[in-house]
């Protein structure tokens, strides 16, 4: 199989590009570098390695079509990803998260790709009340990343009903592991919290410790995007990424400090604009449908991230 994985240089693309590339696939990688990193990819640029990298950003919609020649999937993973961003840069986020998506799709439908499987995020879900979040919920995204989001998750479904094109999308819950930059404005608090503990810093958790997120290693979504890719019959759906448990900040803290050998000094500040209190995922759907089960529990995964 060739697969075009965009964003390709960031956190979750390059451990998707690594895989791939051990399973015996043909990669290209196109990543405008705003976020990825070179580093990510050097060590898959070994001999003989089928991997080509592109620097090209998905806002060019005429670079994309000729990009995507040739495919046979493509794994849509690059975005701005960080709400708060998107609250103070919504023309920007929306270039890049909405009209990006659409050029990809297009590219998609010009070159017969077989199938697209697009990164979405639990934050289409915003506040919508009930617990856990699952995939026929109505959702109520209150950024304009969560709206981004959920309208190209309209777009995918709209794109394999009226032009064929095999379309999946995944909505992540919170990501971590390796390659994850802590130093980025759209970290994850784990990302953070662990970067703290190794400098014996203090860490801040936005309100009192009790909010909590569904957590997930970066290699249980990589079998996720896999399957999504390979899985048949699924075309035009949703499937929600995550462990399917609660672990709060608070809780979060405790883990990385005992992966540090050492307790972590907390620190609280108000909770910031975009964020959600509660996050927990039904994962019921992608086990049935795709034959998803999440490998890596939250406290390994941390110890794995820390090592």
């Amino acid at each position: 199989m060739k697969a075009l994985v965009t964003g390709g240089a960031g956190f979750i693309g390059s451990h998707l590009v690594e895989r791939l590339l051990r399973e015996g696939h043909e990669v290209r990688v196109v990543d405008d570098f705003s976020t990825g990193k070179e580093a990510n990819l050097e060590p898959l640029r070994g001999a003989g390695k089928a991997v080509e990298v592109i620097r090209a950003d998905i806002r060019n919609g005429w670079e994309m079509r000729t990009l995507a020649v040739g495919c046979e999937v493509i794994f849509h993973e690059a975005a701005i990803v960080s709400v708060p961003y998107s609250v103070e840069n919504p023309q920007e986020t929306h270039d890049v998260n909405l009209q990006g998506t659409l050029n990809v799709l297009e590219a998609a439908r010009q070159a017969k790709v077989r199938r697209l499987v697009f990164a979405s995020s639990a934050a289409v879900y915003g506040d919508a009340p009930g617990l856990p979040k699952h995939e026929g919920m109505l959702p109520t995204p209150i950024s304009p990343y969560g709206l981004e989001k959920l309208t190209s998750e309209h777009y995918l479904a709209i794109f394999a009903r009226l032009y064929g094109v095999e379309t999946v999308s995944l909505r992540y819950f919170n990501v971590f592991g390796p390659r994850q930059d802590p130093s980025s404005a759209y970290s994850g608090v784990i990302s953070i919290f662990s970067d703290r503990a190794r400098r014996g810093e203090p860490v801040t958790i936005f309100g009192d410790g009790s909010a909590y997120r569904d957590f997930v290693y970066v290699s249980d979504v990589v079998d996720a995007n896999l399957l999504a890719a390979g899985t048949p019959g699924i075309s035009g759906r949703a499937f929600n990424v995550a462990r399917g448990e609660r672990t709060t900040l608070g809780e979060l803290a405790g883990m990385i400090g005992r992966a540090a050998g050492r307790d972590l000094s907390v620190t609280h500040a108000a909770p910031r604009a975009g964020d959600i209190a509660e996050s927990l995922a039904d994962i019921t759907r992608a086990r049935d449908e795709l034959g998803y089960s999440p490998k890596v529990p939250v406290e390994e995964g941390i110890v794995r991230l820390m090592a």
